[in-house]
């Protein structure tokens, strides 16, 4: 089979939109401290019910 299966991988919710987000290699050693989904959720840091 072809490709990877993601569904292993640990979530979070964020805390602006309280989604959840998977992991990302990008986020590989700072995974603890990540608390939010994208860049805009941590620019607004406030949370929002209509994003």
């Amino acid at each position: 089979m072809k490709g990877h299966r993601k569904n292993f991988l640990p979530e979070k919710t964020c805390l602006t939109c309280n989604r959840n987000f998977k992991w990302r290699k990008k986020w590989a050693k700072d995974w603890e401290q990540v608390r939010y989904c994208s860049r805009y959720c941590r620019s607004a840091k406030t949370a929002r019910s209509d994003h």
